[in-house]
């Protein structure tokens, strides 16, 4: 098993004894507030795993920690004021999943996701699932793809917005499967969610709080989750590596970063204490309610796993050319 599949396979296992040095070596940091800079507006899935660590990080720190939304051009505008915040450590961004795509699909960023960024942790990874419409004849994967060879350029798939997650998926689905199918582009998970279900695209992958409802309703039904392994939300749910499409994986993330410069003691602080935040109970209970993997590990970890990614949807999104509006 590789250094990918073990963070986002096995998250909730990262050892604190990977953390070389102690809290009190930051000496008296922090001695205010600090501030986490969310991207994307209150409520999504970026700004519920801001929120929940925040509130224990606070209790563990002795300080408040302020959650800031930010929203705005897919996420790149509160990544670049976090970019160019003082690294003191008092201001810190959670980038929304799109982080490792926002370079290629953006040329002219005013910010480096490696150069103006020092990772703290992982926070959580969130796997999408494969959802079909009930009157589509297909219960699993196999049998998905085996519809699709039938019927090529027949099928369509909705995607949340050019080059997001949901439609990395759907590209990348394709190219593996060697199947041709229409993408439908919308403006967000809702939308995409609301067709699939009247019937006006086959199939979509959903974050799975968005996905659930109809699940348990009939409205939708379950083929798939991306990550390499099942999702306690979903158990009975397989994966698409193991339904026939091996090496197929997912999954974004979010991870905590501070500005470049910060001090290395800072940053061990942060990590060693989120860590803490992160074996909570009652964090791991209320991420996996939201379909999320609590994560874990060291900052190297982390930059690691960004440069894994960088690599990986750099090449795809290149391969099949996809074009934003902005």
């Amino acid at each position: 098993m590789n250094k990918r599949q073990l963070l986002l396979g096995s998250l909730a296992a990262a050892s604190l004894s990977k953390v070389g040095l102690s809290w009190v070596q930051a000496g008296h940091y922090p001695n205010r507030s600090i501030h986490l800079i969310v991207p994307s507006e209150a409520g999504g899935g970026t700004d519920f795993t801001a929120r929940t660590i925040g509130l224990k990080l606070s209790e563990l720190l002795g300080q408040s920690l302020v959650v800031e939304n930010r929203p705005g051009a897919a996420g790149n505008i509160g990544v670049e004021q976090g970019a160019r915040a003082a690294p003191d450590g008092y201001t810190l961004v959670m980038p929304i999943t799109s982080l490792p795509m926002s370079p290629w699909l953006y040329p002219k960023l005013s910010w480096d996701p490696v150069k103006d960024f020092s990772p703290i942790i992982l926070a959580c990874a969130a796997p999408l699932i494969m959802v079909v419409n009930p009157q589509v004849p297909a219960n699993n994967v196999q049998e998905f793809i085996a519809l699709a060879k039938k019927q090529p350029d027949q099928l369509n798939y909705a995607n949340s917005g050019n080059g997001t997650t949901a439609h990395l998926a759907g590209e990348l689905f394709k190219k593996m499967a060697d199947i041709k199918m229409e993408s439908v582009n919308y403006k967000g998970g809702g939308s995409s969610v609301i067709d699939t279900v009247a019937g006006r695209v086959q199939m979509y992958f959903s974050t799975i709080p968005a996905a659930l409802p109809h699940l348990k309703s009939g409205k939708l039904r379950a083929l798939a989750v991306t990550s390499k392994h099942r999702v306690e939300m979903v158990p009975d749910v397989p994966t698409v590596d193991e339904s026939g499409l091996p090496g197929f994986e997912v999954v974004g993330w979010f991870g905590i970063f501070a500005p470049t410069g910060t001090p290395k003691p800072v940053i061990a602080k942060l990590n060693e204490t989120i860590n803490v935040v992160l074996k909570m109970p009652d964090v791991q209970t209320r991420l996996a309610r939201q379909g999320l993997i609590p994560g874990g590990g060291t900052p190297e970890d982390l930059r690691d796993l960004l440069n894994a990614d960088l690599n990986k949807w750099g090449k795809l999104i290149k391969e099949i050319g996809i074009k934003t509006t902005e």
